[in-house]
């Protein structure tokens, strides 16, 4: 019983001896540029990654899917393990080797037992700096991926989002889709692929992250015995530039009435990772919160437009997003409603972003703040949660902003602020607007945007 008892005091920490007992990130900036950035932890795992300042808004659009394929290449064998040799040792390790790409980063990691550390290192570099590339590889791989974007038109949302960034950032890179179109992917070559790989994948452009039971030393030292090698620069003689992709308030809609839902997103322009308004807008999207059939709770719950949404059977899920980007962003909303619901539920949902705008109450931003405390929290669960944001944040912000400071700015915003930085994003803005499906009860473009304002008296 008495050991019992110690045991639920020892898990009993507060929410602030939590954020103390963080272990501190550590980063070390290699000769040719490469950052090292480790969190120590008494984790018998851990977790190696790349983080790249690669993706699609960095291609044109004869290229735009090339980075998409490099991520499907790179698990396809290296110069020193051609063929399925590199998976298989990845796999003789117990461990496990994953990737993405976004419209801004690139990213390849390894969970694996923490003495195997080193050899992860060494497992990455060769990935990266040493890929195969062989002509029969390449030619499979394009048939997967073509599959695979045959699959991804299945997936409303993901379309919806595609056609989202499309409208909003017409004419700039931001509008391509991550994966690339199907005339890209089966034009590309080898010679394009390569040529991806000399201009991005470089040291300067890298992040080293690593968490778990490591020590930062030791993946300094085996940094240094891998990526020394890589040059300082990109192809040419400086980093490409990033062009600045304006927002455009505008719409596309891809009317089919055989679906059975309609898909509709809503968004005005965000600010970018750096500008401290996106903690403002994360508590307002709490305050609207989400909702899906599947939830318990259903008019019970604090979300005033889930509570809307259930009482009038409005839709079957809304979802509010704030996507950033280095120097713009889209803020808005993302629903999935019946035929006949559409002009109910975007009323509602454009009421609630006026009511942010001019009557939001303490209460409200109390409870969205204390949801957002919970949702950073739960960033420590794993190992792979921790890497991943230490290696984005060091790309997004330059340094690894630790959780207490994030919390101290949680803890600043209050009512009147959520209103002024609504107001400044939402209020009588242009929106961009995508949607999908059976939509023909969606309102005129004018007739949305002229519920982007209250007229008050």
């Amino acid at each position: 019983a008495a050991l019992l008892t110690l045991t639920r005091k020892r898990g009993a920490a507060t929410y602030a001896q939590t954020l103390q007992n963080i272990p501190e990130t550590h980063v070390t900036t290699l000769e040719n540029g490469l950052r090292v950035a480790s969190e120590e932890s008494n984790q018998p795992t851990c977790t190696v990654g790349l983080w790249i300042e690669a993706g699609s808004r960095y291609e044109d659009t004869k290229t735009n899917g090339a980075g998409f394929f490099m991520e499907h290449m790179v698990f396809k064998g290296t110069k020193r393990r051609p063929g399925s040799a590199f998976e298989k040792e990845v796999e003789s390790l117990g461990a496990h080797l994953n990737g993405y790409t976004s419209r801004e980063q690139t990213a390849f990691y390894i969970k694996a037992l923490s003495k195997d550390m080193p050899k992860v290192v060494e497992l990455l570099s060769d990935l990266v700096q040493n890929c195969a590339l062989e002509d029969s590889q390449i030619e499979k791989e394009r048939g997967i991926i073509l599959q695979e974007l045959k699959e991804m038109d299945s997936n409303l949302t993901d379309v919806t989002f595609d056609y989202l960034h499309a409208t909003a950032y017409q004419g700039t890179a931001l509008a391509h889709t991550v994966e690339g179109t199907t005339e890209n992917i089966k034009r590309l070559t080898r010679v394009d692929l390569a040529s991806y790989i000399d201009t991005h994948f470089k040291a300067p452009r890298m992040v080293l992250a690593a968490a778990g039971g490591i020590s930062h030393r030791e993946l300094v030292d085996a940094a240094k015995q891998h990526f020394t090698g890589m040059p300082f620069t990109c192809k040419g003689d400086s980093v490409p530039a990033l062009a600045r992709c304006r927002f455009t308030g505008s719409e596309i809609r891809a009317r089919d009435d055989a679906l059975p839902l309609a898909h509709i997103a809503l968004a005005v322009e965000g600010p970018g990772w750096a500008d401290p308004d996106n903690v403002v807008l994360n508590v307002a999207n709490a305050v609207i919160g989400r909702y899906d059939r599947t939830f318990g709770g259903g008019k019970n719950q604090s979300s005033r437009l889930a509570a809307l949404a259930v009482e009038h059977n409005l839709c079957h899920s809304f979802e509010p997003f704030n996507t950033s980007y280095s120097d713009t962003g889209l803020f808005g909303f993302h629903f999935v409603s019946d035929p006949l619901s559409i002009d109910d539920m975007m009323f509602c949902a454009q009421g609630e972003w006026m009511r942010l705008c001019t009557s939001i109450t303490e209460s409200e931003v109390t409870r969205a703040k204390n949801y957002l405390r919970n949702a950073m929290v739960a960033q420590l669960d794993g190992t792979t949660r921790v890497c991943e944001n230490i290696g984005s944040h060091l790309l997004h912000y330059g340094r690894c902003i630790p959780l207490e400071e994030w919390d101290a700015r949680i803890s600043a915003v209050d009512a009147r602020m959520v209103r002024d930085v609504c107001s400044k994003y939402i209020y009588d803005k242009c929106p961009a607007i995508a949607a999908v499906g059976p939509i023909e009860q969606l309102l005129d473009y004018n007739r949305i945007r002229s519920a982007m304002y209250w007229i008050r008296l």
